[in-house]
């Protein structure tokens, strides 16, 4: 049978052909998937903007298809102007870094210093100070690249540039970074950092083919032998089981997902009560695994599962901006809205913003979560309508 000239251009014209190649009414489809008549109108047409993958994957798992099926090559929405705008000295510094003033020359382990002094700008989620600070940072790191410790500081800040651009959504410029920082790797530590990096780069353009392969190469290429790994070893290789876990989830492909998870859960046992060395980057334990053990629950649609596994994980000595603590706080809000439970999500938003206000604005999946909200109230309440600036939700 001759197919649409679009099936195979469009995430509309995919959808609607596997949805009638399974023979499901729209109503059918969204009857299994929890996703909206609605929406799945709307995606068809072609008229519903950029879905979220875990949107799409609802839907490949109803029509028992990989995720990657629908959305093909589909490229996510990058940074607002705004914030392109106020990164363009940190991009311009990784494209051509400035010479550096005449007088006396950048040292190794003045640059060292400095960037360490920079860390906790960067571990607290201060954007806007990091974005002022590293220009002049890679700057210095570029001119000492040539000394052998050189590289390795020159590289390290290339991976941090790299994962700040991604939690930016400067992708291009992210890859750029990720790619030098790889090529400056010292050993296969340094690399895996940020390979686990480019997996979520990878993860959150949309690509979760690439981002499980890379994923899965790294993670055989570094596995370690348990009965004498260290913790940097071990933390290395768990990030990359749960890089390729989260591709395995928005893929459809849960089994493999929970796999995966039990063996980073292996790694964090290994570890124990012993830190992994490196920084917030490389920070790896057991509460790690359970945060996206939760998160797994909620792309799994378990919301009540969701709130169960994020109220056994205890909180004592993480920091209050965590990455990860407030990307679980947000699974905990979409857990809310699924069970209709709209103040509390509401509340957990409100949370996540006092704790990282520079953080926020960045993630779409607040956006998602509060656009949820909002459309099934009549009036919004002031508190709404702060929120929804906070997160660059149009009104």
């Amino acid at each position: 049978m001759p197919q649409p000239a679009d099936s195979s251009g469009t995430l509309a014209g995919r959808l609607r052909e596997i949805r009638k190649r399974r023979g499901l009414s729209q109503k059918d489809l969204a009857a299994r998937s929890g996703v909206s008549a609605s929406a799945i109108r709307k995606m068809e047409q072609d008229d519903y903007g950029t879905p979220r993958v875990e949107t799409v994957r609802a839907l490949a798992v109803a029509l028992h298809v990989p995720t990657t099926r629908i959305l093909g090559t589909r490229e996510t929405p990058g940074a607002a102007p705004a914030v392109v705008d106020h990164w363009a000295p940190v991009r311009a510094a990784l494209d051509a870094p400035t010479p550096a003033p005449s007088g006396e020359a950048p040292t190794v382990a003045g640059v060292r210093a400095a960037v360490a002094a920079a860390m906790p700008l960067a571990a607290g989620d201060r954007l806007a100070e990091l974005a002022g600070v590293l220009p002049v940072l890679l700057r210095d790191a570029a001119a000492i690249a040539d000394e052998p410790a050189g590289r390795r500081v020159h590289a390290g800040l290339l991976g941090l540039a790299g994962w700040m651009l991604v939690q930016t959504r400067q992708f291009d410029a992210a890859e750029g970074a990720l790619n030098r920082a790889l090529a400056g790797a010292a050993d296969d530590l340094d690399a895996a950092e940020a390979v686990s990096t480019r997996c979520w780069l990878l993860l959150r353009r949309g690509r979760i083919e690439a981002a499980a392969r890379l994923a899965q190469e790294w993670a055989d290429r570094i596995e370690p032998r348990m009965s004498r790994a260290t913790p940097a070893e071990l933390g290395a290789w768990g990030w990359l089981l749960l890089r390729g876990a989260a591709a395995a989830d928005r893929d459809g492909c849960p089994d493999d997902a929970a796999g995966l998870l039990r063996l980073a859960g292996s790694a964090a046992a290994a570890i124990g009560p012993r830190q992994v060395p490196g920084g917030f980057l490389r920070a790896y334990d057991a509460r790690t695994v359970q945060l996206k053990e939760a998160e797994h629950a909620m792309i799994s649609d378990r919301p009540d599962e969701v709130l169960r596994l994020s109220a056994s994980i205890s909180w004592t000595g993480m920091r209050p901006t965590s990455n990860n603590l407030n990307r679980n706080r947000l699974d905990q809000a979409s857990a809310r809205v699924r069970l209709r439970q709209y103040a509390e999500a509401v509340d957990t938003i409100e949370a996540v913003w006092q704790a990282a206000p520079q953080w926020l604005p960045h993630q779409q999946y607040a956006r998602d979560i509060l656009g949820q909200v909002i459309a099934r109230r009549r009036t919004l309440t002031p508190r709404m309508r702060v929120l929804a600036d906070a997160t660059g939700l149009p009104l």
